[in-house]
């Protein structure tokens, strides 16, 4: 007889042997898990939580960082799906997202990354130059922002902005290259190496578009010629340190200049110098050169960038109007406007419509004007409103944020109230003065968390408080540093950096181009 304690051994492993034989019959159970979709995006996104491999019909906590975000039920399988909400304070980078089964103890965890894009000039699709997702720069921390790191292009960048989309930045220079930059920096103050470029032709001064996992600009062909051309990329780059285009669109016999492209419904919309509007298909069309489905003409040259907003393509021209095409076009070739709105005698350069809450903005030479963007039941359109200070210059873009419009006068930034003031012309309700040696803001201004960002040609961006000082002058914040005079690219805002394009003249003109890159210290 086999002693007691050797007996119980053998016992417990035979029990143990037959439970390893049940699992491999039946197959082990399978290890808790979750997937994410989408996996990233700014604060405030939804995003679905699919769970396998918890217990069955168990309640299961869900938590991002650490703080609960609810529960979802787990069906027999011991699956589950469930949506949650990323919090709009979530910080840049990478969130845990955890869910832990009540009864079971299981658990499954997968990465949230907390990260916002700027895909296109003035930010989003009505160009309003509003980043609304920004939480760490604040009013109280901007004066902190310092010159993080500088990425060297080729030629100075005038007029072209970055746009930031998946941790690259994409900025024109003026030699025609297109330039694909690491948001991460190298480590050093200077980067002279970028993730690719693309070469458009002899100049970029429009500020690139990515969607879908494209990057449109407009450029020209040559030196010798002045053919407008969209060019279409691959956002991922080619492999090599320089890309052709997968396509380009002929956008007629002058250059694309000011005019950034916007992307709609699977449509691309760019404005040319020949006086048209030309819109594209977003995917090309199966070969190198692609002819438009339509155009629409406008009565002067288009250095204005087209905003789409419900179905309408909204776009100024140098005959000192705005023009509101159909974005489905009209079945031709050629398409007449749906109306025009008469902005003033002089004209459109390079301001391009802002859309908010039922008004378009644009301005003119010596006037902003806010027009009802479903028109005026006619062909021709009176503004709702106008603004004017002291027949000075208006430069750039207007930017609106909470019914204010923001937007370069002179070398001032003016502030409007959104919604006139009673009367057919309107003066600003506040002045942005930054100090020192003064000259034009042509630059496009940028908000994010109640701060105003603005680039002026004295080799400085300025940043002043969106709600203004309580006075009709209000001083800057904040102002940093550039190494060249002309700073008319606009800022791009995002994930608490600003993103600026310009140059510094301490170095030849042909490696004089600069991508700036502003962050807070720590």
């Amino acid at each position: 007889m086999k002693p007691p304690t050797l007996r119980r051994a053998f016992t417990a492993l035979a029990g143990a042997l037959l439970v390893f034989a049940s699992a491999l019959a039946a197959g082990a159970a399978p290890a808790a898990s979750i997937t994410l979709t989408p996996s990233s995006g700014p604060p405030t996104t939804r995003t679905q939580v699919e769970g396998t491999g918890f217990g069955p019909s168990e309640t299961v906590s869900l938590s991002i960082a650490g703080h609960s975000v609810g529960t979802a039920q787990t069906d027999p399988s011991g699956t589950f799906v469930a949506r949650i909400t990323v919090a709009g304070s979530a910080r840049p980078g990478r969130a845990t997202v955890t869910a832990t089964g009540q009864q079971s103890g299981s658990t499954g965890s997968a990465d949230f990354l907390v990260r916002t894009n700027w895909t296109q000039f003035r930010f989003d699709q009505d160009h309003t130059g509003v980043n609304p997702f920004e939480n760490v720069l604040t009013v109280q921390n901007v004066p902190r922002l310092q010159l993080d790191w500088q990425a060297q292009l080729g030629k100075p960048v005038f007029g072209s902005s970055p746009t930031v989309v998946d941790g690259v930045a994409y900025v024109g220079s003026s030699d025609g290259t297109l330039w694909a930059i690491d948001t991460n920096g190298c480590g050093q103050s200077l980067c002279t190496t970028p993730l690719w470029t693309g070469f458009g032709g002899p100049q970029i001064l429009d500020s690139p578009t990515v969607a879908n996992g494209i990057v449109y600009v407009g450029s020209q062909t040559s030196p010798t010629s002045n053919d407008g051309r969209l060019s279409a990329y691959d956002a991922h780059g080619c492999g090599q340190s320089q890309c052709a285009p997968l396509w380009q669109g002929n956008a007629g016999p002058q250059s694309i200049l000011d005019s950034s492209p916007a992307v709609a419904n699977g449509v691309v919309y760019v404005g040319a110098f020949d006086h048209k509007l030309y819109a594209f298909d977003a995917n090309g069309c199966g070969q190198a050169l692609c002819d438009p489905l339509w155009v629409g003409p406008t009565g002067g040259t288009i250095e204005s960038s087209p905003t789409v907003s419900h179905g309408v393509v909204f776009i100024g021209s140098d005959d000192g109007k705005l023009y509101a095409f159909d974005a489905n076009g009209c079945g031709q070739s050629s398409c007449q406007p749906l109306w025009r709105g008469n902005v003033g005698a002089f004209g459109i350069f390079n301001s391009s419509p802002a859309v908010a809450k039922g008004r378009v903005f644009i301005a003119a030479q010596h006037t902003l004007a806010a027009f009802d963007a479903a028109g005026c039941g006619s062909s021709s359109c009176q503004p709702l409103w106008t603004g004017s200070f002291q027949q000075e210059f208006f430069g750039g873009s207007p930017a609106v944020f909470k019914g204010r419009v923001y937007i370069g006068l002179e070398s001032d930034l003016g502030v409007f109230d959104a919604n006139g003031c009673g009367r057919a012309q309107c003066g600003p309700l506040w002045l942005g003065f930054g100090a020192g040696s003064q000259a034009q803001v042509s630059s496009s201004p940028a908000v994010a968390n109640g701060v105003v960002f603005v680039g002026r040609n004295t080799a400085e961006v300025l940043a002043f408080p969106a709600a203004g000082c309580g006075a009709f002058v209000c001083d800057e914040l904040w102002s940093g540093h550039t190494n060249d005079q002309v700073v008319d690219s606009s800022p791009a805002v995002a994930d608490g950096k600003l993103y600026i394009g310009s140059a510094d003249n301490n170095f030849p003109e042909d490696i004089s181009g600069r991508l700036y890159v502003f962050d807070l210290p720590g």
